[in-house]
This record gives C-alpha cells, structure tokens and sequence, in this order.
C-alpha cells in the first residue's frame, strides 16, 4: 500500500533520482568512511528533503530541521566553524520559519504543495543588501574563530543566506541558490578529504545534492507556470 502511494506521488523519474542519489552516497560511505554513521544518516535525510522539496512539500523543510542539526555537527569535527555556525544558527531556524510559511500557504487547500510566490525587484534589492550584510559580518566572525578555508566558507554562508531566504519566500530560486552553495561545499569537502578521506564521502554527498537541486529548480518552474494556469 505504501509502495502504490509512494509510486503515485512520485513520477519514475524522482523515483529513480531518490534511487540513484541514496546509492551513491551509500557506496561513497562505504568506500571512503565506513565508520561515521552520522555522516550517512545526515546525507540521506538531505537528499530525501530534496525530492519533497522539488514537489513542494512542506515535508521536506521538516527534514532539513534534521539535517541542519546533523550537519552542523559534522562541520564541527572538521573546524568549518562557519558551516556549523550557519547551519546551526541560520538555516536550521529559517527552515522552520520556512515550514511555517509553506504550511500557511498550501495551494489550493491541497498541504502537500505550497503556493509559489515570486518576490519583487524592491524585494530583490533588500535581499542583496541583507546578503551582503550577512556575509561581511560573517566573514569575521569566522575569522575570529580560525576557520578552515575562509574564503570559501564566507561564499557558503552567503550562498546559504540566498537560499534560506527564497526558500522562506517560496520562489523557485531557492533550489539554485541551494546548488551555488552545494558547489562550494563539494569544494570545501575536496580540500577537507585531503587531510582525511573519510570526508570524501561528504563531498560526494553534495554533488549528489547539486544534481536534485537542479531538479528541484526545473519542478518548481513547472509547478509555477501549472499553478498560474490554474491546473
């Protein structure tokens, strides 16, 4: 019964997206780690939020709550202060303002699927201008705490803050902002593993997440025009 919902929620495609992305980041664990179970925990309860995400399921805002926690614990074995600090201090508690704004604005009474909503250019402006705020302010306190490769750490908090912020606002841009940000990650993950290549397995992880990101920016696109029509 279970498999017959699933296989009617989910087109094949996003089935066999979900498929691919777990496998791929099981074989990566068990490649290059083998021992971290949060890392693999972590990375499944992010690739599964993305594919509720990419059909607007408040669901998936949910389970990134889970992944933020997990994953700010995982930037702290590591010293990347500033991916715990945003994810900790930022994006987990966007995530829950964005599950709140997502249940309060389902479309057409239907709970599993938010209405999407396109932001002004006055808004847009406010935007980067609270983003550059955020990524100078950022920028030392994580110089203040000696965080490992500064530079692309401070890229990864403002390409979080773009991707927070759409996401609590609902327009589909959040899913290319999330895949700027796992571009960065897949960089600082890549430099990590090379003083421990268990980190590989974290780098794999997020270009796992990059691929439904893109996805997730395609799906939003079609729901936008299919709720503008009307359908």
């Amino acid at each position: 019964m279970v498999n017959k919902k699933v296989a009617r929620y989910f087109s094949r495609a996003e089935i066999a997206l979900w498929c691919s992305s777990a496998a791929l980041i099981v074989v990566s664990f068990c490649a290059f780690d083998g021992e971290n179970y949060l890392t693999l925990f972590a990375s499944l309860i992010g690739v599964t939020s993305l594919i509720f995400n990419a059909k607007g399921n408040p669901f998936g805002q949910f389970l990134m709550v889970i992944f933020s926690l997990l994953y700010g614990i995982i930037s702290f074995t590591f010293a990347y202060y500033g991916e715990m600090i945003t994810y900790l201090w930022m994006t987990m508690p966007m995530a829950v303002f964005a599950l709140v704004s997502w249940l309060r604005n389902p479309y057409n009474g239907n709970k599993a699927e938010v209405r999407v909503n396109t932001i002004s250019k006055r808004e847009s402006v406010l935007m980067w201008g609270l983003t550059a705020v955020v990524t100078v302010l950022f920028y030392f306190i994580l110089e203040h705490f000696e965080t490992a490769n500064i530079v692309p750490s401070t890229l990864s908090v403002t390409t979080s803050f773009l991707a927070v912020y759409l996401t609590f606002r609902r327009s589909p841009y959040f899913a290319l902002a999330y895949a700027a940000n796992d571009i960065i990650l897949i960089i600082l993950w890549v430099l990590a593993s090379i003083c421990d290549t268990r980190y590989i397995s974290v780098a794999v992880c997020f270009a796992a997440f990059f691929v439904n990101d893109i996805y997730g920016f395609i799906s939003w696109q079609k729901m936008k025009t299919r709720q503008n029509k009307g359908c």
